[in-house]
């Protein structure tokens, strides 16, 4: 399969929403073995369909497609939302303390590739995608990763993502990312 067959566009439609969380629930640590976390990664958050859209609203998810369907997705979570999601909580404190509070930024709330499309190109192609889209309005994408997840944190810092902190919060070491938007 060429990066041609995937289509990159923001989440518009219920049954798009419905397929994101659907992929989710195959990448939490419950569905995954040990293994399968340590080579494939893993995603932490376990979005509600009620947040998932209202997020959507606020400001449409990334996703990639393949013949219609949903086969990678990264998550645009508004600053607004801090509150809202309890185990991201610390994640925003933490984002406030440590950047300009004239810093315009999107967390991304989660990014997950389906395992049949993983090293395509995609998680590359859903940040150029997100990073193109926000760019008039936002100065960066920040997002945090869990550091047992080493695919994800060298995928990230593969991509751009700088590390802006470190730290613990529920018994998890964190890493802060940005992604300068107009770099």
């Amino acid at each position: 399969m060429q990066n041609n067959d995937i289509t990159y566009c923001r989440a518009s439609t219920v049954d798009e929403l419905q397929q994101i969380l659907k992929l989710q629930q195959q990448n939490l640590p419950a569905s995954l073995s040990n293994a399968e976390q340590e080579e494939e990664g893993f995603v932490t958050v376990i979005h509600h369909f009620e947040i998932l859209k209202k997020m959507n609203d606020c400001c449409p998810h990334v996703i990639a497609k393949h013949n219609n369907n949903v086969v990678a997705y990264a998550l645009c979570m508004h600053p607004e939302f801090a509150n809202e999601i309890a185990v991201l909580k610390p994640m925003f404190v933490q984002i406030n303390l440590t950047v300009s509070d004239d810093l315009r930024y999107m967390a991304m709330g989660q990014i997950c590739v389906d395992k049949a499309f993983r090293k395509k190109g995609i998680f590359r192609g859903l940040y150029h995608f997100m990073k193109q889209e926000l760019k008039p309005d936002f100065d960066a994408i920040i997002t945090e990763v869990d550091a047992r997840n080493m695919r994800s944190l060298n995928a990230h810092f593969a991509v751009g993502f700088e590390n802006l902190k470190e730290y613990r919060s529920n018994d998890k070491h964190w890493f802060i990312l940005l992604l300068n938007c107009h770099g």
